[in-house]
């Protein structure tokens, strides 16, 4: 019996080396792995278009940073300019503060702006393009903030210079925020740089 044991282990292992895949010298290329890119919609978000409106874009969070979203706001016809401005800038505030759609959320997109957030025109002393909200800056959340002067500053609401003049309630002063690459890619580590304004 041990003769044959021995007799048979060559050829267990000749049957077992040919039950391996043996190697091609076919390149194969089957792709890389399926897998769902974030932030990236497949197509224009129905409800973010039906209701008419003026074309306007906020920006959302979505995985580390800030990306655009397109938005409509309305606003009455014959509206004077500064009233405009006001009416933009809330509009602009409700469409962030408003949960992002079903597709959206799927894509990884979310927003730390808070429900009812109101904002005013200037004040008696304020710079003419000032917005007062209803809570000063500097109590918002970092991402909070950075949503609200990236949408703002690139917006009809602002001087379309990249920055916006935000204040709280007074007698909060007034300072112009501005929105950079830095805070865009970074909106929970990186404050959006402020100065002071001088009153009109």
């Amino acid at each position: 019996m041990t003769v044959r044991r021995l007799l048979a282990l060559p050829l267990l292992g000749v049957l077992l080396t040919g039950c391996g895949i043996r190697a091609t010298e076919v390149p194969t290329d089957f792709g890389p792995a399926p897998s769902r890119v974030p932030c990236s919609l497949a197509g224009p978000d129905a409800s973010a278009q039906s209701a008419r409106g003026v074309p306007v874009q906020v920006f959302l969070l979505c995985g580390a940073s800030l990306v655009a979203v397109d938005r409509t706001v309305r606003v009455p016809e014959g509206t004077p300019d500064a009233r405009r401005r006001v009416i933009v800038a809330q509009g602009l505030l409700d469409q962030l503060a408003t949960s992002p759609s079903a597709a959206e959320r799927s894509a990884g997109y979310t927003t730390y702006v808070p429900g009812g957030l109101r904002v005013t025109g200037p004040g008696p002393k304020d710079p003419e393009d000032t917005l007062r909200l209803g809570t000063a800056p500097s109590r918002l959340t970092s991402y909070a903030l950075a949503q609200l002067v990236c949408t703002l500053s690139d917006s009809a609401a602002t001087e379309d210079d990249g920055s916006v003049i935000l204040a709280g309630p007074a007698p909060d002063l007034p300072r112009r925020y501005a929105c950079t690459d830095e805070v865009r890619d970074h909106p929970g580590t990186t404050q959006p740089p402020s100065s002071g304004v001088p009153n009109a």
